[in-house]
């Protein structure tokens, strides 16, 4: 189990603060359970994660046609060593630039693609952060307004 410092507020007494005494503080250990912290994990994950899996799948095939064409550039390589004409090699030099142009245009994509997962990942983590923030604020807001309505509110005057 995963503990935190939290303020300890006690809601079913109404009151908004607890029931130790001031000495005590108002800071206790309040503990997160492990499920809830999967279960945020597993909603961020299932948020983000097709589209990480459909970049993955995209890096895989790209990474999958650089093999061929390597594996083409390496068999026109072969050719070279067997061709006599000068004119088979001037074709063949003019096929491997364009395999060449290949591989760097697949390269490209694959740098491309690294960089916008990486930056999903980052904004993912700032969005988390921003929501995470935006929520304490909100119970803060909450909390100051639920006193403030308490302090307002009548009190009835004792009897002598």
């Amino acid at each position: 189990m995963i503990t935190q410092k939290l303020p300890k507020f006690d809601f079913c007494l109404g009151t908004g603060f607890s029931d130790t005494s001031p000495d005590e503080g108002l800071i206790e250990d309040l503990t997160v359970e492990d499920k809830a912290v999967e279960q945020l994990a597993e909603g961020l994950l299932s948020h983000y994660l097709p589209d990480l899996q459909r970049s993955k799948q995209a890096l895989q095939e790209l990474t999958q046609n650089q093999v061929v064409l390597l594996d083409t550039l390496e068999q026109e390589i072969s050719k070279f060593k067997e061709c006599h004409s000068v004119l088979d090699i001037n074709a063949l030099f003019t096929e491997a630039k364009h395999y060449h142009a290949k591989l760097v245009n697949i390269r490209k994509e694959m740098l491309m693609l690294h960089e916008k997962t990486s930056k999903l990942k980052k904004r993912a983590l700032k969005l988390q952060q921003k929501r995470q923030k935006e929520e304490l604020e909100r119970e803060q807001q909450r909390e100051k307004e639920f006193e403030r309505e308490k302090q307002l509110t009548a009190k009835p005057a004792k009897r002598t």
